[in-house]
């Protein structure tokens, strides 16, 4: 029986089911008929087609330990496996066995023992190894911090930046916070006064962190307990007020709830930096009063200002004919005046008989 071997493979010789050698590309014979063979293609991985029995078998042959490569990989490792230096993928821990002739295999073992990852380690590759399962990545923003948590216990505070961690049994977790000055609203708080008026209001508080470590450590949901904190003391305080004061004091209040809610935060490892009341909603017939009290006050404020300047324009012209009265020429100069703003309203004068200039030299001198 003839037997012809391609460049692009290998073939493995066997007489009586007993592994002989390798045989390398050319043209064979069995004259005898008790030879069997066994091809392998030079772009296939060993591993998957033969145990590892076979392969040990194979490996005492100086041809088949010369062509190919081989790697054990152990409990708690990973290997990066290489073509002609190029990234193909990552290999568990098993037993592999590759052909060196066409490419040339390379490999990187890397320790999972403990989840981090070096900082040298090439971003591209973290980036298919996330891809496999086997890294998790933590990004963490810009004005921000990262509590990184191994199997729930902190580690470590992580700045602004991008980090990989190896996908093992060690369970591995990141808490992100924001760094940044916040603001918290309270709406639609409905509230009695101290004068039993039910008002509903909505108030903002500002706030950032003392201590955001143990914030997020040590307090169990601490947006929550705050927003509870500024809630309650922002109705303790109203409900002590009348709505007269509410309304004519809004600064004032919001400063003092600043200062008693600084006290209530600060076991929270929150800082508040400025409380306010945004809006104040009175009910139907309440605000109708208070717009029939407001329109009464203005048409006061009115009245006031027509008297006064009634009695100032009534001053001034008292004034004017007292200067008339003792004094004839001003007198005169106002005559002219007043003749002068006639004159400029009339359009077609109609002179019958006598001089125009006659007659109101006459009229002026019979008032005279």
């Amino acid at each position: 029986m003839k037997y012809t071997i391609k460049e692009t493979e290998r073939a493995f010789q066997f007489k009586k089911g007993r592994f002989e050698k390798v045989l390398q590309p050319g043209v064979y014979f069995d004259l005898l008929g008790n030879t069997e063979i066994i091809r392998a293609p030079l772009d296939a991985p060993l591993h998957t087609r033969f145990s590892e029995v076979q392969l040990a078998s194979f490996a005492k042959d100086a041809s088949f330990a010369a062509e190919t490569t081989s790697i054990q990989v152990q409990d708690g490792q990973l290997a990066l496996h290489y073509e002609n230096d190029r990234y193909i993928n990552s290999l568990t821990a098993g037993s592999y066995v590759y052909w060196n002739t066409v490419k040339k295999h390379t490999f990187h073992i890397c320790d999972l023992t403990s989840p981090e990852v070096s900082e040298e380690f090439p971003r591209y590759i973290c980036e298919q190894l996330c891809k496999e399962n086997r890294m998790v990545s933590v990004c963490v923003p810009e004005f921000s911090k990262g509590l990184l948590y191994f199997q729930r216990q902190l580690e470590r505070i992580l700045d602004p930046g991008m980090y990989y961690f190896w996908n093992t049994e060690t369970k591995v977790t990141c808490e992100i916070a924001d760094m940044r000055q916040k603001q918290m609203s309270i709406t639609g708080q409905e509230i009695l006064t101290k004068d039993k008026v039910n008002i509903r209001m909505n108030f903002v508080c500002s706030y950032t962190f003392s201590d955001f470590v143990k914030a997020y450590s040590e307090i169990h949901d601490w947006a929550s307990q705050l927003y509870i904190a500024v809630q309650m003391t922002m109705r303790e305080y109203v409900a002590g007020c009348t709505l007269d004061e509410i309304l004519s004091q809004r600064e004032a209040i919001a400063a003092a709830v600043t200062e008693r809610l600084k006290e209530k935060a600060a076991p929270l490892y929150v800082e508040i930096l400025e409380t306010g009341i945004r809006d104040i909603i009175l009910p139907g017939e309440v605000r109708d009063i208070m717009n029939t009290v407001l329109i009464a006050e203005k048409r006061a404020q009115a009245n006031v200002i027509t008297r006064r300047e009634e009695v100032a324009s009534t001053r001034s012209l008292l004034n004017t004919a007292k200067l008339m009265d003792e004094n004839k020429t001003l007198y005169k100069l106002k005559e002219l005046e007043y003749l002068e703003k006639i004159c400029e309203n009339v359009g077609n004068i109609s002179v019958s008989g006598g001089d125009l200039l006659a007659q109101l030299r006459e009229i002026i001198v019979t008032r005279e």
